[in-house]
């Protein structure tokens, strides 16, 4: 518990502070690249819910363009995935921007990812849990497959990341990581280009049973 409430924020903000540091001039770069080659914002901001599913604003470099249909319309993440959108995704160096939002409190370095809002109401009671802690830059879902999983998997690694935080287990996935990234194991779902968008945990038919015997 100390660990999870003091230690773990100090580390983050030495980390994240170290971190964007460092690799500004990199950041400058990328930021140059991506709006030569996919305009701008350079940055995708969105938001997010965090710790308790309190919202914040994400902040990454773009990966895809604005192309739209002939009715105005954004066309689907295929079509404005480019080449170099493909290349910040599987190097993971769209996600650097996030230091920021670490630093700023928002984010963990280590932690569940942050989703879309919209899956909020979907979450079954277990999966809710996954918003217990500071959602994270990396997690233990990430390492175990990341969108090569299905979401009921994910959901069920974070949860138990959620009840099992300790340092040793931060380091372990922190150190995992860095060999996915050099890997680039687990970017895409294999029917998506990034990963299908999640509809809610089917009811198995015994707990129907169950419910519908109660009411």
């Amino acid at each position: 518990m100390i660990y999870q409430r003091f230690v773990k924020r100090i580390l983050d903000i030495l980390i994240s502070l170290t971190a964007v540091i460092i690799l500004s001039p990199l950041l400058a770069v990328l930021a140059v690249l991506v709006r030569v080659k996919l305009g701008s914002p350079v940055l995708f901001r969105q938001q997010r819910p965090g710790y308790h599913g309190r919202i914040f604003g994400l902040m990454k470099f773009r990966t895809m363009t604005d192309k739209r249909d002939e009715k105005g319309e954004l066309l689907p993440d295929e079509a404005r995935l480019t080449s170099f959108g493909k290349k910040l995704r599987s190097t993971s160096l769209d996600e650097l921007p996030e230091f920021f939002n670490i630093l700023k409190g928002e984010m963990s370095f280590v932690g569940p990812r942050p989703l879309l809002v919209q899956y909020l109401p979907l979450y079954n009671e277990e999966q809710a849990h996954r918003h217990d802690v500071l959602p994270g830059l990396t997690g233990w879902a990430q390492v175990n497959g990341r969108n090569a999983i299905s979401w009921e998997k994910k959901f069920e690694y974070d949860v138990w990341y959620t009840r099992n935080i300790s340092f040793l287990l931060d380091l372990k996935i922190v150190l995992m990581t860095v060999g996915k990234v050099l890997k680039r194991d687990g970017i895409s779902s294999e029917t998506h280009a990034t990963m299908e968008f999640f509809t809610g945990t089917p009811v198995p038919e015994k707990d129907k049973d169950d419910r519908d015997g109660k009411e």
